[in-house]
């Protein structure tokens, strides 16, 4: 891959459209330079008031910028859902998702709309069934690909998917079960890659992390006055800038490079800093039964099929047709 990839490697998006989640901190950073870039870009987020802000701050550094807004709520299956609704109504189709949102380590265990674990149920589940309702949008486009956002934390030892207490229900530590939940988004990458192939979805699924950088994420989390967050306040020289923690996911999204089935992350002090490179992938995550198992229990718990979405497509593209002989 390219030595020291930066964005003026990235190739035009003009006539590509991409979602993105989140609106802040990387997903900030990833829309602006896809819109710059030229990319139709859809920017969706919890928050109206921050997603609006993140439009206008586009805006004004990029004024050609073509840039909207769609409000979702990943910790509720009613609003992922809604939303692909309205995408399905509006777009033809979607040539690049980034499952790219994420809550971390929240001090005590809370639940989604749905009772799931938050972090679980939002990093990971809700990103599952947003890819599965846009699976048909993504088949339409021409090489599409989805880029799920796992961590550096996926790299710990003690990194596993605990089966037996998937929601944190008999005990809940904040920071094992966030790495739970980003290891999921990495195993859920790789699974994808493999029953695309497998299927003939022609969908390219690829993982990337952000390394160590300055985003709003730790501050938004346990709190303002936590370890975490002071350490990030006070020692913030310890953290990349956002904007250069964005690379490897924009390099996923965008790159010729990039490979189905690759982890990209930065290249420098052990994955925390620096340009995008291949990631060093946990053994946890190269568990194929591991994976299998939960995938089909995300099927289960969020009622997505993945492979009835993509049979979805297969039945109005062949009523379109009868319907065009017909005329």
């Amino acid at each position: 891959m390219p030595k020291s990839w930066t964005l003026d490697d990235m190739p035009s998006q003009k006539g590509r459209t991409i979602l993105i989640t989140g609106t802040g901190g990387l997903g900030f950073e990833d829309a602006l330079a896809l819109a710059q870039a030229g990319g139709d870009v859809i920017i969706a987020g919890r928050n109206p008031t921050k997603a609006a802000e993140a439009v206008r701050r586009i805006k004004e550094k990029a004024p050609q910028a073509s840039i909207t807004l769609e409000i979702v709520d990943l910790a509720s299956l009613a609003s992922i859902e809604a939303l692909a609704k309205r995408l399905k109504e509006t777009h033809h189709h979607v040539d690049v998702l980034i499952n790219n949102a994420g809550v971390m380590t929240p001090p005590t265990r809370q639940t989604t709309k749905d009772g799931f674990e938050l972090q679980f149920g939002t990093n990971h589940l809700g990103h599952f069934a947003l890819t599965g309702h846009l699976l048909p949008l993504l088949m339409r486009a021409q090489d599409p690909r989805v880029v799920s956002l796992s961590s550096i934390a996926v790299k710990s030892a003690s990194a596993a998917i605990n089966f037996d207490d998937l929601q944190a229900e008999r005990g809940y530590k904040r920071m094992p079960v966030y790495t739970q939940s980003k290891l999921a988004c990495l195993m859920f990458a790789f699974e994808l890659q493999r029953r695309s192939e497998e299927a003939g979805w022609g969908v390219t699924s690829i993982a990337a992390h952000p390394g160590v950088s300055r985003t709003d994420l730790l501050h938004n989390a346990p709190g303002q006055h936590s370890a975490q967050s002071l350490i990030r306040t006070y020692l913030w020289f310890l953290f990349q800038p956002v904007a250069q923690g964005a690379l490897p996911t924009l390099f996923a999204a965008t790159s010729p490079e990039a490979r189905g089935g690759g982890y990209y992350g930065p290249d420098r002090l052990g994955e925390t800093r620096g340009h995008p490179t291949e990631a060093q992938i946990p053994r946890q995550a190269l568990d194929m039964d591991a994976a299998h198992r939960l995938w089909e229990i995300s099927e289960k718990l969020t009622g997505i099929s993945f492979n009835a979405q993509a049979l979805s497509l297969d039945i109005s593209s062949a009523r379109a047709t009868a319907i065009a002989r017909e005329a």
